[in-house]
């Protein structure tokens, strides 16, 4: 089997679980790299596409990357900090399934929790000010919490296992 990686990142949370499919797959990778708008068919037989999530799907520049393939299968992963809630992850591979070209397949996905940057915990302190009795806000603070350590070893080694079945 070969293999592609293309992967876009933010805070370091997606890219972490690039090169820990780069580690996993070395020997039959054909092509690596962060996603900056040039896709090329390397001929491999899986893709495999990292995201981080833009408003519960992917960022327009994956969205893009997306409908150009054609006629392959298609391994997505991908980190989201909100929360981490299998129904969750649902909704955000089905939305990022509909901007996959319909001539290829996803044959699996791998989601998991990502750390988020200071300024959101600071935007969601702010609410607490405000409303200090929100229990939404309390529990959103919670989980940016909660989510510092993510991706974690525990992660690292789910998504490990999933690309295994495909080797």
């Amino acid at each position: 089997m070969k293999y592609s990686i293309y992967y876009e990142s933010k805070t370091g949370n997606t890219k972490l679980l690039a090169e820990k499919a780069y580690e996993i797959l070395k020997k039959d990778i054909v092509n690596f790299e962060e996603y900056k708008g040039n896709y090329i068919d390397y001929n491999e037989d899986i893709i495999i596409v990292g995201f981080w999530t833009d408003k519960g799907g992917a960022t327009d520049n994956i969205k893009e990357l997306l409908s150009k393939i054609e006629n392959k299968k298609i391994i997505l992963f991908g980190t989201a900090g909100f929360m981490s809630d299998k129904e969750y992850y649902e909704k955000i591979i089905n939305n990022v399934k509909e901007d996959i070209n319909e001539s290829c397949e996803v044959i699996d996905y791998f989601m998991c929790q990502g750390k988020m940057g200071i300024g959101i915990r600071k935007r969601y302190e702010k609410s607490l000010e405000t409303n200090p009795d929100d229990e939404n806000i309390k529990v959103m603070i919670k989980n940016f919490d909660n989510a510092l350590s993510h991706p974690d070893e525990e992660d690292l080694k789910a998504f490990e296992g999933l690309l295994t079945k495909y080797m």
